[in-house]
């Protein structure tokens, strides 16, 4: 997966609390076998509704979206990462997120940050008074540097951080311990016949 270190762009709001993964990505979009082609049905019950926002020109090539309380609630469906992540979003930013949502993101390289209601808001805010306005997300620093120019800290796990910030997806991170593992696989080999049974 690709590092994340600085994110500047534009932010596309979805000012919506309880937004679920079926809703992020519905059901009958699931048969594909591909981790892409997902993007265009993000959000497909949802496109012809007033409040709908991310097709307008002026979220167009947006990678940071922000959204309401508990982010990717319902079912644990990897679909819903993926088809965000598709569409182009690098950062999702909320007041709180679904616990395996969030572990979904961050397995494929898509930042989730948790900032309070109120952060959250003004961000909205911000987006909706001067659409095409730009944040920063600065990883290294774990700063949200808002279009107004003001910077809100964020917290995340360290081990979580390390993964972002150098791509390392599961494959990648048992690939760090590669000597380590072929030393063990050494260690473990033994003279004489195999006499393992293939049943």
């Amino acid at each position: 997966m690709q590092p994340i270190q600085i994110v500047t762009s534009k932010v596309a709001p979805m000012d919506r609390a309880d937004v679920d993964t079926d809703q992020i990505i519905p059901k009958q979009f699931l048969k594909r076998i591909e981790r892409t082609g997902f993007g265009e049905f993000l959000f497909y019950d949802w496109r012809t509704e007033d409040f709908y926002e991310l097709d307008k020109p002026e979220y167009a090539g947006a990678k940071i979206l922000v959204a309401g309380r508990n982010f990717g609630c319902g079912s644990s469906r990897e679909h819903a990462p993926w088809a965000i992540q598709d569409f182009g979003f690098d950062v999702v930013i909320a007041p709180s997120f679904a616990d395996i949502f969030r572990t979904n993101c961050t397995k494929i390289g898509m930042l989730p940050i948790t900032l309070s209601e109120d952060d959250v808001r003004d961000l909205t805010l911000q987006v909706h008074d001067n659409p095409g306005a730009e944040a920063t997300v600065d990883l290294e620093e774990c700063v949200v540097a808002f279009p107004d120019g003001r910077k809100v800290e964020f917290h995340i796990e360290d081990s979580v951080r390390d993964r972002l910030l150098n791509g390392w997806d599961d494959i990648g991170l048992t690939l760090l311990k590669e000597d380590a593992i072929t030393a063990y696989e050494a260690d473990g080999e033994r003279e004489g016949p195999n006499t393992s049974i293939l049943l």
